[in-house]
């Protein structure tokens, strides 16, 4: 969902491959070094550029550079100030639920489209709060911004290929920063991240929206309460048609989504379904994910929809898709469970994230919400969902029954619960462990698919970490 009004496709640098680099390594060229505050004393240099079809060494575990970043909590304090780079659909959505919060201050905004900028800041204003500082001033302006004394959270929503270049300067300057999906495109990025949160003790969170769904965490509830008995498998997707907004001349900013389906065979989106899944399996609290085997359908989809509905001489048609129209991926966990994650955005298909979870006792399955769990349920007849919500609807939706924002009110649930874990000095409910881990199909997809569906490993970010039980999503309610 981290979707940017387009503009001038000249204006990005993201959007300056073409299609000629179709089926190549998608690295990021590696960042000039930062000025880094003395917490961030010795931080890794930027990993060299790394491709999804030779991930390096990158699956091994590596030495860790600083203490664990798992159960850390945030500095408690009376206002949290924040600002947003990338100010497109997305980021634009987003101001207005920090604004709603009264203990929330939204001090600068950056985006090189200076009306964008302008716009965000107007609404600010409209919010009774300062005018925010803008920062418009090219591609890289945002270094300026994290520079700032007066900000203690970076929201990111930029195309993803700067996902990781932003998120690492704001930690070396000393932010907290969250990261629309995916959070990088690497594996040696997802390591970096990694290591620049735990040198610099700043939290660097994926955004996950989907975790924060009322379905979902009343499911996750459940299965903590042992309703579905012994967890075995469960399942996330992301299947949402995408043509048209992908060949839209008008919503994204130009086709830098479009052009990833040049690059990559495997799922280029697989947060909003496995973060759910990992949280209902207590990944990276208790289990992780070791492995993953990806496979693809070829790619007919987009060519098709641009053939019928592109005009002669469109630029797209210079563009080669390799992106599977359909990608099945099998995640196996340490305690034998397995996650299914599906990803299909070229091809007529209503909305779906499938959301699954079954065990020794029953099962949910989602689109529509159906749940069958002995021995509350029988004759093979699905059960009521909704008459689980009174027991085990999580506090925050018990708390917020018609919360504002989009998405059916997860975009608020999820605002509001980081901001109020920074107010109140609490851990965040999840962390750069679980941004890497949920990112990590990404690449891995791509070179399981190109292996013919041979097993890769999913490296453990936590260094071991994952035995310890902790607290996640499934807090509770703050006293």
């Amino acid at each position: 969902m981290n979707e940017q009004t387009p503009h001038t496709p000249s204006r990005r640098k993201v959007l300056r491959t073409t299609a000629a680099a179709a089926g190549t390594g998608i690295g990021i060229g590696a960042l000039g070094s930062l000025n880094a505050p003395a917490a961030a004393a010795a931080v890794p240099a930027a990993p060299e550029s790394a491709t999804a079809e030779a991930p390096s060494d990158a699956t091994t575990a590596r030495k860790r550079l600083g203490p664990t970043m798992a159960g850390v909590p945030f500095p408690g304090r009376s206002t949290v100030r924040v600002a947003l780079v990338g100010l497109g659909n997305r980021g634009n959505g987003m101001i207005g639920l920090y604004l709603a919060l009264p203990w929330v201050r939204v001090v600068a905004v950056c985006d090189p489209v200076r009306e964008k900028a302008e716009r965000a800041s107007a609404k600010v204003v409209a919010a009774g709060q300062p005018a925010p500082a803008v920062y418009t001033k090219g591609e890289e302006d945002y270094k300026n911004l994290c520079a700032r004394s007066d900000v203690d959270f970076v929201h990111v929503a930029t195309p993803w290929d700067s996902h990781y270049a932003i998120a690492r300067a704001a930690m070396l300057a000393g932010k907290h920063v969250g990261v629309e999906c995916p959070v990088a495109m690497t594996l040696d990025e997802l390591w970096g991240l990694v290591d620049v949160s735990e040198q610099t003790r700043r939290h660097c969170m994926q955004l996950e929206n989907c975790c924060y769904g009322r379905n979902e965490m009343r499911v996750l509830r459940m299965a903590h309460a042992g309703k579905f008995g012994t967890l075995l498998h469960g399942a996330g997707a992301y299947n949402h048609d995408l043509r048209a907004l992908m060949f839209s001349p008008t919503y994204y900013e130009g086709p830098w989504r479009r052009l990833w389906h040049t690059r990559l065979r495997g799922d280029l989106y697989p947060n909003h379904g496995f973060g759910p899944v990992a949280n209902y399996m207590d990944i990276n609290r208790g289990d992780r994910a070791v492995s993953i085997s990806s496979f693809g359908t070829p790619a007919l989809g987009l060519a098709e929809y641009r053939e019928e509905n592109m005009p002669a001489g469109d630029p797209s048609f210079k563009e080669t898709y390799i992106g599977s129209d359909r990608t099945i991926s099998l995640v196996q966990t340490a305690k034998g469970r397995v996650i299914r994650l599906e990803h299909d955005v070229s091809t007529p298909h209503p909305y779906s994230r499938v959301n699954s979870l079954g065990g020794t006792r029953g099962v949910f399955e989602d689109y529509p919400a159906r749940v069958y769990i002995e021995p509350d349920h029988k004759d093979d007849q699905w059960g009521d969902f909704a008459a689980y919500a009174g027991e085990f609807d999580h506090w925050l939706w018990k708390e917020h029954a018609n919360p504002p924002g989009g998405h059916g009110g997860m975009d608020y649930i999820m605002v509001y619960r980081l901001m109020q874990c920074m107010r109140l000095g609490l851990p965040p409910d999840f962390d750069v462990y679980d941004a890497a881990t949920w990112t990590a199909p990404v690449p891995l997809s791509h070179a399981s698919i190109r292996a013919k569906g041979a097993p890769q490993e999913i490296p453990d970010f936590t260094r071991g970490e994952w035995r310890k039980a902790r607290s996640g999503v499934d807090s509770v309610k703050p006293a």
